[in-house]
């Protein structure tokens, strides 16, 4: 194996990443990751054999330093971005990373947009088509198109959000049309790839920011339409593991409703942290007889410990819809008295 990353292919640096993490940490990524891709690093981890401690060093720091290049971009500009760049690294490492996510930034379509104040770009695409709105609200960040989202008109909403949905892959040439109607008012930068945007957890990334009026309006509007997608979005909302959001009292509120069976078939899979989170909200009797259930189970489906999770998620869902539980960050706190 080569002992440095310039010679190593992306492909291989990214299997050498993920052996790098924690199994929960690199499970996380992988999830969002196409199907192909994930096929593609697994024969790439398959294949490598032992890497040198010091290999695996690099490539991390290399991971680090252009997340951070990227992270700097995002927040300052670009021109932000390479100056710090410069200044915090040696030349010839500076130019390599500044390459790596010019070409990144550059194939991003809208990327443009990204720096536009919310009220500025609501004001601007409005009017637009709903099918143009969907198009560049599946390629903005999903805070940013949250709030762009819940400025729109109510008929419109229910348009975009069915619009971006159903989006798959674009043709750079749509995006080029789309562009080109902005060039007049904003600076355009043109992807050449086709690139995946839209779907359905795009929309549930969107509805989990916004606030639970707009939320509401949208998946009533929805339902009368396309049931089976509201329940896509709704199960895509709130995860398993996204439970770590909730408080101690609404975790004990919703081990009230749980099975014990359905509880521990659950944690199988459960990061460490969301099962130290829930025993601690039960006695010390109750988490003990989970813990020897979990001990002795033996192994189990996976789509029977995914059945399991839904069925405790449905209960939480149900608990906040009724405003008995809270879900930090999920748009409900400017509701709050305090």
């Amino acid at each position: 194996m080569a002992t440095d990353t310039d010679s190593l292919s992306g492909l291989k640096k990214s299997a050498i990443l993920v052996l790098s993490l924690e199994q929960s940490v690199a499970g996380e990524i992988l999830k969002h990751l196409e199907h192909t891709q994930i096929e593609d690093l697994s024969r790439e981890i398959a294949g490598l054999g032992p890497v040198p401690q010091a290999l695996r060093d690099e490539v991390v720091n290399e991971f680090y330093q252009l997340a951070l290049a990227r992270s700097y971009a995002d927040e300052g500009g670009w021109e932000f971005a390479k100056a710090l760049i410069a200044k915090s690294l040696p030349a010839d490492q500076a130019k390599k990373i500044i390459d790596q996510v010019a070409q990144t930034i550059q194939s991003a379509p809208f990327s443009f947009l990204q720096k536009a104040e919310s009220d500025n770009l609501l004001t601007f695409i409005q009017d637009e088509h709903p099918q143009t709105i969907a198009l560049i609200l599946a390629h903005l960040k999903p805070a940013k198109a949250s709030e762009i989202l819940v400025g729109l008109a109510a008929q419109k909403q229910v348009e975009v959000v069915k619009r971006i949905a159903n989006m798959e892959q674009t043709n750079p040439e749509v995006i080029k049309e789309v562009e080109r109607g902005l060039e007049h008012r904003l600076a355009a930068m043109i992807t050449q790839t086709f690139e995946k945007a839209g779907g359905v957890d795009t929309v549930a990334e969107m509805l989990n920011l916004a606030d639970r009026a707009t939320e509401k309006s949208i998946m009533e509007g929805l339902e009368s339409e396309d049931p089976d997608l509201v329940e896509q979005i709704r199960r895509l909302m709130f995860v398993f593991e996204d439970i770590m959001m909730v408080n101690d009292k609404g975790i004990q509120s919703m081990l009230k409703e749980v099975d014990n069976d359905d509880l521990a078939l659950a944690l199988k899979t459960a990061s460490q942290e969301l099962k130290d989170k829930i025993f601690k909200n039960m006695s010390e009797r109750a988490a003990q007889l989970i813990k020897e259930d979990m001990e002795y189970m033996g192994p189990v489906r996976v789509s029977d410990v995914e059945a399991a999770q839904q069925k405790i998620v449905d209960v939480v869902r149900r608990l906040e819809e009724s405003g008995e539980i809270i879900i930090a960050g999920r748009g409900g706190e400017k509701d709050l008295i305090v």
